[in-house]
């Protein structure tokens, strides 16, 4: 039986399709799912943001332990070196040179000729491999290029230090026969490992990396979800159902792959936002960590809709640090805990002396909040809304006789368990200014009624100071 290389470029196609990036906590949720599949490499996209980039990738390299982590190596010296850093901490380091062989692409890409191409390929696996032990060439266009010239192009690859060649049929205008044959042709004149990249345009996929496999190839691409490319659960299936008979087999549990698909595919398609909605400034731009100025820092408040003073700015850069120091980064909605958490620290004006609520699918939710003002008089208020957050919002709003704008609010599980802590975050509109207000309880309603009184007295205390 022969093993079959099987390696993911989920992530490497997401950040270049995707109208709206992926959040870091997705990118390695998905690198630690492809993983459990049983794929033999994960590969990433190339290095565009070198500060965000890296602490994004040395991240996924640290957790994933058994597959492969692959990284293009870009075409410079710096690039590689930069690819190196984000990835070296990895089990498996591997440093892709990724270039057109195709004399279109080579042109009109480059500008380069074949004469000329085939040093650049020499120098950039050389510099790679001085980097790293495994250096992958992936031919871009190879069904397109000119067979002598794409054999030339392997061999020099080969002899310069890659381990791994892939060939890419990007025009997907190949039959699985075809593909066959061409990967036949191309495997007896190299020693090292070919892989193929399959194009689902003549949806063929499956049937064309199977034909690819059987001819010789060593491996196969695949992602998670895409309409143009091998998708590792159909892969997997037919494995699954010929592999025996075929004498090959991969390591893929079939089982995992084809429920974390699901799950996968579901979540990448819920949180993909239209064009039109990512501004440049937006808080899908903001990424911050222990080392950003506090320059940027104000920038990325001002791009939530806060307008912090010079004070304020202070303490949330101070907490930005403190939180920093122990996960490495924060996104937007973690600097919104973080504003909500050290900014503006005013007094207790209101404080929660207790709460009741009523919720029932017959009938309207209720709730009766009791509050203190300024630590004696005691207040209370009832309200009536559609589930017991909106009524405990009318109740507070009823005892303190002033309705706010609730700009936002949201509510994340802090620890795991059926005891576990929740985080409610609130945004209050007053004046045209964002005030933010944070809460935590076992109680989910508790914990959105504390951020909301926290909010509320950000508003008291600022109204104070500005008469």
């Amino acid at each position: 039986m022969r093993k079959i290389y099987v390696s993911d470029f989920t992530l490497s196609k997401l950040a270049g399709e995707r109208k709206n990036p992926l959040l870091f906590r997705e990118k390695t949720d998905i690198a630690n799912a492809v993983e459990a599949m049983g794929v033999d490499a994960i590969e990433l996209a190339p290095i565009t943001k070198v500060k965000e980039d890296t602490i994004v990738y040395k991240t996924i390299a640290a957790n994933i332990k058994n597959a492969a982590v692959c990284v293009p190596a870009g075409e410079s010296e710096e690039d590689i070196a930069n690819a190196w850093e984000a990835i070296s901490g990895a089990a498996k380091p591997c440093l892709q040179v990724i270039l057109p062989l195709s004399t279109v692409q080579m042109e009109y890409t480059y500008h380069l000729k074949s004469n000329k191409m085939l040093p650049k390929i020499e120098a950039l696996v050389k510099a790679a491999k001085a980097k790293c032990e495994s250096v992958e060439f992936v031919a871009l266009d190879a069904t397109r290029a000119e067979k002598d010239f794409l054999v030339e192009a392997l061999k020099a690859a080969q002899n310069s230090g890659a381990c791994a060649l892939t060939l890419c049929d990007d025009a997907g205008t190949m039959l699985p026969g075809e593909l066959a044959e061409f990967v036949k042709s191309v495997r007896g004149e190299v020693s090292v490992p070919v892989y193929v990249k399959v194009n689902n345009s003549l949806r063929m996929a499956v049937a064309s990396a199977f034909e690819a496999v059987l001819a010789g190839a060593d491996g196969v691409k695949t992602v998670i979800r895409g309409s143009n490319e091998l998708k590792v659960d159909d892969f997997a299936s037919a494995v699954k159902a010929k592999g025996e008979n075929t004498g090959i087999y991969i390591d893929l549990d079939v089982t995992k792959t084809h429920s974390e698909t699901k799950i996968l595919s579901k979540r990448i398609a819920d949180t993909e936002i239209p064009a039109q909605e990512q501004l440049p400034g937006s808080s899908a731009d903001i990424f911050l960590d222990g080392d950003s100025t506090s320059e940027q820092i104000a920038a990325a408040c001002a791009a939530l809709g806060y307008s912090l003073s010079e004070e304020d700015l202070g303490n949330v850069e101070r907490g930005l640090k403190r939180v920093c120091e122990s996960k490495g980064c924060v996104e937007a909605k973690e600097l919104e805990a973080v504003i909500a958490s050290y900014s503006m620290r005013a007094p207790s004006t209101y404080h929660l002396e207790s709460f009741t609520t009523m919720s029932s699918n017959l009938a309207p939710s209720m709730a009766h909040v009791v509050l203190t003002k300024d630590g004696s008089a005691e207040i209370s208020g009832s309200g009536v809304g559609d589930g017991p957050i909106d009524a405990a919002f009318g109740a507070i709003e009823q005892a303190v006789g002033f309705h706010y704008e609730l700009d936002e609010f949201s509510i994340n599980t802090v620890t795991q368990g059926k005891e576990s802590l929740g985080s409610a975050l609130i945004k209050l509109r007053n004046g045209g200014k964002l005030y933010s207000g944070n809460g935590i309880s076992t109680n989910i309603v508790g914990a959105c009624i504390r951020a909301y009184i926290n909010a509320l007295n950000k508003i008291v205390y600022d109204t104070d100071e500005e008469e």
